[in-house]
C-alpha cells in the first residue's frame, strides 16, 4: 500500500491543472460511481489527478489513484485493497485501466455494497461495456464519455487562445460575429490545419514530430490488446480486423459494399458488421447511419469515415485527400453534441433538421437548392456570410 501512494504522489506533483479537458466540468462528481471511458491517450488519467489534486490536500491519504496493471494485481485483489484503503481512514479510490483487470467489475460492484462512504472513480478504454459481465453496475453508475481535444480545447492548448464552447444555433446565427471575435485574438485558418494533422489527442505536444508514428503505434495496441481483453475475440479475428481497418483506410469517405468486404477479407457478413461496430467502439472508425439509433451491430452503415483527421494524415501523408479530411472533422466534432446521419442530398443531416454540405472555399450552393435549413461549412475562410460558415466554427462546440 505505501508504494501505491508513493506513485500516487510522484504523479500529482507532475499533474499541471492550467488546462482541463471539456469533460472535467459536466461530470457529477459527486456520484458514489462513477465510469469515465474513452481512447487511450485522450486524457482520462490526467482527468482524474487534476480533480484528486484539487479537490484534496496534498499528501493526503484520503483519495489514492492506482493504475489496475500495476503488478501489485497479479498476486493481491482489488477486493483487498479496497478494504485496506477503508482501514487507513480512504475516502475516495481512483481505478484506472480497469479493462486491465479481468474480475474489474464484480469486485467494484461488491465494494460499492461492502464500504458505502467510499467513493470509487473508474476509467476504461472506449470499447469497454459496462452493462456486459457478471456484475450489473448500470443501476449504481454514472457514465461518461471523454472525446479527443476540439479545435476549441486545442486553441486553448497550444496557443492559451480561451474560448467558451458555442451552441449550434449560435453558430447558425451568428457565425459572422464569432468568426470575428476570435480572429481578434488569434489567425484561425494555420492554427486549424495544424488542428487537422495532429491536435486531436493531447499527447501530440510531447513530440509532434513523432506523433503520427506514435498514434498509429496506439491503434495498433487498440486493436491487439484492448479489443480481445474487452470482447474476448480470438487473435485470429483480430488479424481480420485490422485487414478491414487497412483496406478502409485506403478507401475513406467509403459507402460500403459489404458482400464484397466480407469476400475479401473471408468472414461471413454478420462477422464483418460486428468488425465494423469493434472498429467504431475502438474510435478507429465512424460509420455513417441513416437514422440517429445508435449503435446498431448488425445494420450496414451508409458511409464510414476514419475516427478522426489525424488519422488520416498519419495514414496518408502528403497524398491526404482534403475532402475526406473536412468530411471526418465535421461528423467528428458535431457528433459528440448532436446527431448526425446520412443524407441523399447533401452529406450531412444534424439532429433530423439541418442539411450540411461541406467543402472548400469555391464550394457553390447548388446542392442546397431548395432546402430551407441548408448551410455550407467552408473550409479555407476566415469569415462566412449568410449560409456559408467557416468549417473551423464547428470545432467550437465542445
Amino acid at each position: 500500500m505505501k508504494q501505491l501512494f508513493v506513485i500516487f504522489y510522484q504523479l500529482i506533483s507532475r499533474t499541471s491543472t492550467d488546462f482541463v479537458r471539456y469533460l472535467y466540468h459536466e461530470i457529477r462528481w459527486d456520484n458514489r460511481l462513477i465510469m469515465i471511458t474513452g481512447a487511450r491517450g485522450s486524457g482520462k488519467t490526467t482527468l482524474m489527478l487534476q480533480y484528486i489534486k484539487e479537490h484534496y490536500a496534498a499528501y493526503s491519504t484520503e483519495a489514492l489513484y492506482v493504475s489496475l496493471d500495476n503488478i501489485r494485481f497479479s498476486n493481491h485483489t482489488l477486493t483487498e485493497l479496497a478494504d485496506e484503503f477503508c482501514k487507513m481512514g480512504g475516502k475516495a479510490l481512483f481505478l484506472d485501466e480497469v479493462h486491465k483487470y479481468p474480475t474489474w467489475s464484480t469486485e467494484v460492484k461488491n465494494i460499492y455494497d461492502s464500504y458505502p462512504d467510499l467513493k470509487i472513480v473508474l476509467t476504461g478504454s472506449s470499447l469497454l461495456e459496462l452493462y456486459r459481465g457478471q456484475a450489473d453496475l448500470s443501476r449504481r453508475s454514472v457514465v461518461y464519455h471523454l472525446r479527443g481535444l476540439s479545435f476549441r480545447e486545442f486553441l486553448r492548448f497550444e496557443y492559451d487562445v480561451a474560448m467558451t464552447p458555442v451552441v449550434l444555433d449560435d453558430i447558425l446565427a451568428h457565425h459572422t460575429e464569432l468568426a470575428g471575435v476570435l480572429g481578434e485574438k488569434i489567425k484561425p485558418l494555420p492554427a486549424f490545419h495544424d488542428y487537422l494533422a495532429h491536435g486531436y489527442f493531447p499527447f501530440y505536444k510531447e513530440d509532434t514530430t513523432g506523433y503520427h508514428q506514435r498514434l498509429l503505434a496506439t491503434l495498433g495496441v487498440v486493436l491487439e490488446v484492448d479489443l480481445p481483453t474487452s470482447e474476448h475475440i480470438d487473435y485470429y479475428s483480430i488479424g481480420k480486423i485490422k485487414k478491414l481497418f487497412a483496406i478502409l483506410a485506403g478507401l475513406v469517405p467509403y459507402v460500403p459494399n459489404i458482400s464484397t468486404l466480407s469476400r475479401e477479407i473471408g468472414v461471413t457478413r454478420p462477422t464483418l458488421l460486428n468488425y465494423l461496430y469493434y472498429l467504431r467502439k475502438a474510435q478507429a472508425l465512424m460509420l455513417l447511419d441513416k437514422e440517429a439509433t445508435g449503435m446498431k451491430q448488425l445494420a450496414k452503415p451508409e458511409k464510414i469515415y476514419l475516427g478522426n483527421t489525424n488519422y488520416a494524415y498519419a495514414l496518408g501523408g502528403e497524398r491526404t485527400d482534403i475532402g475526406n479530411v473536412r468530411e471526418t472533422f465535421f461528423f467528428n466534432q458535431m457528433s459528440v453534441r448532436h446527431a448526425v446521419t446520412y443524407s441523399r442530398d447533401v452529406d450531412f443531416t444534424v439532429d433530423e433538421c439541418y442539411q450540411f454540405e461541406i467543402g472548400g472555399k469555391n464550394k457553390t450552393s447548388r446542392q442546397l437548392s431548395g432546402l430551407q435549413n441548408g448551410y455550407l461549412a467552408m473550409d479555407d475562410i476566415e469569415i462566412g456570410i449568410g449560409k456559408d460558415i467557416p468549417l473551423w466554427l464547428f470545432g467550437l462546440l465542445y
